[in-house]
């Protein structure tokens, strides 16, 4: 009996199998990995020289779990699910921890930077000139985007710095004609002609200190035409074995403070501190500052009588409107839907511009030709105002409801509802007891969610009013239609007056707690709709 051998395999065959085993996908996967890897250490290069170590040690954990995922053969799901859990925790979480982290601290204007920062600018501010100081020669000079001063002193020898970098000696410079360096080692001399004809440039010549030494206190060369300088000192001399600051010409002592700042006995305090952890301040002051707390008071209630009658009212008549359209009877339904949803089409901060225009109490066309021409100030008077911006969102938000409840409405069962009628329901008491238990049960959590979105709509408050008309005596400029999260922005400062980070993230923080636990509650009772299927 005879066998027959199988057949054997080429080995050029095998290995050029084995060649195509790794496939295209898997060279495009090492090529994506390669590009995370390197961003990662971009990353983790800024990270370091920032002194960031939390975001270092958070890049370099995600890199190392990034390639242990898509280089192992287990953990699959990870391989799908990775991407989204990185942008949720680098958008998400870091962002809410981030603002948490800065509830905490006194970040804001005046407040920014470390000690020795706060020092520095102190000194700065305090600055004139010696009256004995002679004027130096002086030619400006750049390293790349750096700008600095080489002076020729007193002895003829050559000296060059930068803001960042004390003058130290420069023994191979040249010296022109004109007695100022024209060739300084490490550095390209900045052309006279240049430095009088370009306006930015001697812009920044003019804010240009370069310190004299190490010490602070030693004061800095200043120039105020480009082509000599002088030495300017301090008036105020930092002592940092005794944390204070003295001012030499009134003899005040500036003491640190835990709250970073600046403070002398009498209660005067520097402009210029630097950003502390101040505990639980931030949230006290919402709290117990008076004339900040009755402001937030009323705001918080506007927020939610906004939120509520934006979105009950816009429901109502998306609902009402949806009704009328679903009837069969009513000709070129069509047409009439197509033309009731274009405000959902329309940019809200456009319609917000346009009805700022018609509100306007001399020539918008509400007064013209709704009130015959009368002087209505809506954008002067709170109440008007309140209830101009309500009616703006109401009108951008009936749309979305109006869609949502006219497909709602096409699948009711209509068996029940021929029920009910057989029963001898009437149309209320079929709409009350049947169509609309069983509309909420679907429309339920997009109720909630536009509640949150309306909690939150900064663009139709802003756009419209910028939240006024102002409220009388209020901080930080807030307004009558201003909710929290418009208020938030005020407080930030970044609409213009002093910013204040830290108050500004405390209240961002009460304000998401707010909303997560009225829509936690929300999502719970709405189950009970449930039992209407």
């Amino acid at each position: 009996m005879s066998t027959t051998a199988p057949p054997v395999k080429p080995v050029r065959e095998s290995h050029a199998r084995g060649i195509r085993g790794l496939g295209w996908g898997f060279l495009i996967k090492l090529a994506l990995v390669a590009l995370v890897n390197a961003f990662g250490l971009m990353t983790v290069i800024s990270a370091w020289s920032a002194q960031s170590w939390v975001v270092l040690g958070v890049v370099v954990l995600l890199v190392v779990i990034a390639d242990w995922v898509y280089f192992t053969r287990r953990a699959l799901p990870l391989k799908y699910l990775m991407p989204g859990l990185i942008f949720l925790l680098v958008f998400q979480v870091f962002i809410f921890g981030y603002t948490a982290y800065i509830a905490f601290t006194n970040y804001g204007t005046g407040h920014v930077g470390t000690q020795e920062q706060a020092v520095e600018a102190a000194l700065i501010q305090g600055e004139r000139r010696i009256d004995d100081s002679p004027d130096y020669p002086l030619a400006v000079v750049e390293r790349g985007d750096e700008l600095g001063f080489a002076i020729v002193d007193d002895d003829g020898d050559v000296q060059v710095g930068s803001a960042t970098q004390p003058l130290a000696p420069a023994p191979d410079a040249e010296i022109g004609s004109s007695g100022a360096p024209t060739e300084v080692p490490g550095w390209t001399v900045v052309p006279r002609a240049t430095v009088l004809t370009d306006a930015t440039l001697g812009e920044q010549i003019k804010q240009l200190r370069v310190p004299v030494s190490d010490d602070p206190n030693d004061g800095s060369i200043r120039t105020r035409e480009g082509s000599t300088g002088a030495v300017y000192e301090p008036t105020l001399v930092w002592d940092a074995a005794a944390q204070t600051i003295t001012d030499t010409q009134t003899g005040t002592v500036y003491t640190a403070t835990d709250l970073g700042a600046f403070v002398a006995e009498d209660g005067t305090a520097l402009p210029t501190g630097w950003a502390v952890n101040v505990g639980f301040a931030n949230f006290l002051k919402l709290f117990t500052d008076s004339s900040l707390a009755g402001t937030l008071l009323s705001v918080t209630a506007w927020t939610f009588a906004f939120a509520i009658l934006s979105v009950v009212l816009s429901f109502a008549a998306g609902l009402g409107l949806a009704i009328v359209y679903n009837d069969p009877r009513v000709k070129g339904r069509r047409i009439l839907r197509a033309l009731f949803i274009l405000p959902y089409a329309f940019p809200a901060f456009m319609a917000a511009l346009l009805f700022r225009g018609m509100f306007n109490a001399e020539f918008g066309v509400i007064n013209d030709l709704l009130f015959f021409g009368a002087h209505v100030n809506w954008l002067g008077d709170p109440w008007l105002t309140r209830a101009a911006v309500i009616l703006v969102n109401v009108w951008l938000s009936y749309p979305y409801w109006f869609l949502v409840c006219t497909g709602a409405l096409q699948s009711l069962p209509g068996e029940t509802l021929e029920a009910a009628e057989i029963d001898g329901a009437n149309k209320w008491q079929r709409f009350r007891s049947i169509s609309l238990p069983l509309l909420l049960v679907s429309t339920a959590p997009l109720l909630i969610s536009s509640f949150a979105v309306a909690f939150n709509n900064f663009t139709v408050i802003y756009t419209f009013n910028n939240g006024g008309p102002a409220i009388q005596g209020a901080p930080y400029a807030l307004g009558s239609t201003d909710i929290l999260v418009s208020a938030i922005y005020d407080v930030s400062g970044v609409s213009g007056g002093a910013a204040d980070y830290g108050l500004a993230s405390a209240l961002s923080i009460i304000a998401f707690i707010v909303v997560g636990v009225i829509s936690a509650l929300s999502f719970r009772q709405t189950r009970k709709l449930e039992e209407y299927q």
